[in-house]
């Protein structure tokens, strides 16, 4: 639906992540992939939405310079909120475990932020998503880090996965928004730009 009114643009979907990539095959888009090796590093006082915001607009500005008229430039940054804290990627197995652990019998927020920049406008909206896990047993942390290895994931899981089957209790707002694209948002905006 969305592919005939958007023939005029040229999409960019600056991200590595398949499940981002998938999103966009799965709303039927016309896209290409580019990827620049960002340092994702945010100022310290930064919280919650203001750190997935200045990330995605970060991974938008290394494109400055190379975007033609018809070009929509999207870039996308998630991280887990918990205890006043940002969530990355885990650096190993070990802190993988420790992350899943603070997470066990607790509810956390999911935020991600995308940003659509083109040669004239760059514009950033974000989603939240309250998740609450079970809790989780020491076996069942392990048994999900050594078979589904999650090390690329902000919060050490992907919900879509076995430990999202077996640990999520509740969901409050968008599931896609957990798995890195809140992709009601994503449409809503190139609805208006159509």
């Amino acid at each position: 639906m969305l592919r005939n009114k958007l023939k005029k643009y040229n999409l960019i979907l600056a991200s590595g992540s398949p499940r981002r990539q998938q999103f966009f095959k799965d709303l039927d888009l016309d896209f290409e992939i580019k990827l620049k090796e960002i340092e994702e590093i945010y100022p310290p006082e930064l919280k919650a939405a203001a750190i997935t915001d200045y990330l995605a607009e970060l991974k938008a500005s290394a494109f400055e310079g190379e975007l033609q008229p018809r070009d929509i430039l999207i870039t996308s940054d998630t991280i887990v909120w918990h205890n006043n804290k940002a969530l990355g990627k885990p650096k190993d197995q070990q802190d993988a475990f420790e992350i899943l652990k603070s997470l066990s019998n607790t509810t956390h927020e999911v935020i991600t932020s995308v940003c659509f920049k083109t040669t004239s406008a760059t514009t950033v909206l974000n989603e939240l998503t309250k998740v609450t896990f079970n809790e989780l047993s020491d076996e069942a942390i392990l048994y999900y880090l050594e078979n589904y290895k999650p090390y690329d994931k902000a919060g050490a899981y992907g919900i879509q996965e076995w430990i999202g089957f077996i640990g999520v209790s509740k969901i409050e707002g968008s599931y896609a928004n957990v798995m890195g694209m809140p992709t009601d948002k994503v449409y809503e905006y190139f609805c208006k730009l159509a």
